[in-house]
């Protein structure tokens, strides 16, 4: 399948791309947000090809993937041609309602789309409307020689820009615990805060494999990949019983989550001095993310959507056929 997409989240697209399909990512001058094709420090696979922003009305295409609000709203309409609009389309909602957060209605309101969203629990908590929901978990993998050590007797943190996303990402968590026990910060912008700065996608899942524990501080947001490479390459996970996470980690199998924080810092202290217990529990993250997070699984997840969503686009398709529909007409950019 030929499937056009957009760069949002790289990590996600990255795991997206190891599927077998064939995707195009829009690139513009200057690589704006969404625009930004295979940068971003990741290996990236060659059926992931870029393509000029102008030159998307001339792909032949099979689905169209959108992955945050602009590209549906208001992008594909000076990208696509009537007939490209006509494909299948999904639309992945990569977070919870940032609004009310249970009466907040999604941006897509449409029978024809599928919606998928990457946790049931922001399925849940969504208003989806009268659009289709389907509930894909994340696929990840981990590099076959990476292992858990557990060398460095301190808790690692993974959160871009967490001194500009506040108490939503749990900045002020991470400050609280800091002060407790000892955590390493890394992401984008992570100086700010004594972090040790971004690390390269391909390098961060070895890094984490040497670090006794990782704690995810975040209160309220989508459950992060970062959570399920830890747990991939065997890595015990500390955070908050928030969101998806009482749904992905088990305490005392796979680590501790709590919304008592003192309980958190408890049990990381616990784990600093138990190597072998961060060990054990590390060994049950790592059994957790191969059962939740295959990318056999991921893979077999969206061949069912992208069959479903073939399947609500049907009446469009029988209007293309029937002429009611210019397959020929040239988008906005030309």
């Amino acid at each position: 399948m030929r499937i056009l997409t957009w760069h949002v989240h790289g990590s996600y697209l990255y795991y997206l791309s190891q599927l077998p399909y064939l995707f195009y990512v829009p690139v513009k001058p200057g690589r704006p947000e969404g625009y930004g094709g295979r940068r971003g420090g990741r290996s990236w696979p060659a059926n992931l090809c870029e393509v000029d922003a102008d030159k998307v009305c001339n792909l032949a295409l099979d689905a169209v993937v959108f992955q945050s609000p602009r590209p549906y709203e208001h992008d594909q309409y000076e990208l696509l041609t009537a007939a490209q609009r006509a494909l299948p389309q999904i639309y992945i909602e990569h977070d919870p309602p940032r609004g009310h957060p249970t009466d907040t209605r999604h941006i897509v309101d449409d029978p024809t789309v599928l919606l998928v969203h990457v946790t049931h629990f922001n399925a849940l908590m969504w208003d989806n409307g009268r659009t289709p929901v389907h509930v894909i978990r994340h696929g990840v993998a981990v590099t076959p020689h990476v292992r858990y050590t557990g060398e460095i007797a301190r808790g690692l943190v993974v959160v871009n820009d967490l001194p500009k996303r506040g108490r939503r990402l749990g900045c002020d968590v991470f400050e609280y615990a800091r002060r407790r026990v000892p955590l390493d910060l890394v992401g984008m912008g992570s100086e700010a805060l004594g972090g040790l700065g971004e690390i390269a996608a391909d390098e961060l899942p070895g890094l984490m494999a040497r670090y006794r524990f990782f704690f995810n501080p975040i209160r309220y947001t989508s459950l992060g990949l970062a959570v399920c490479e830890a747990m991939a390459a065997g890595v015990p996970v500390v955070g908050l019983a928030t969101t998806e996470m009482p749904c992905v980690i088990r305490n005392g199998v796979s680590g501790y989550i709590y919304t008592d924080m003192e309980q958190a810092v408890r049990r990381m202290r616990e784990l600093l001095a138990r190597p072998d217990r961060a060990k054990a529990l590390g060994e049950g993250a790592r059994r957790r993310a191969s059962l939740l997070f295959s990318l056999t699984r991921f893979a077999r997840d969206w061949d069912l959507a992208l069959a479903a969503a073939a399947q609500l686009r049907t009446p469009y398709n029988e209007k293309i056929a029937a002429g009611g529909l210019n397959e020929q007409a040239d988008c906005a950019y030309k």
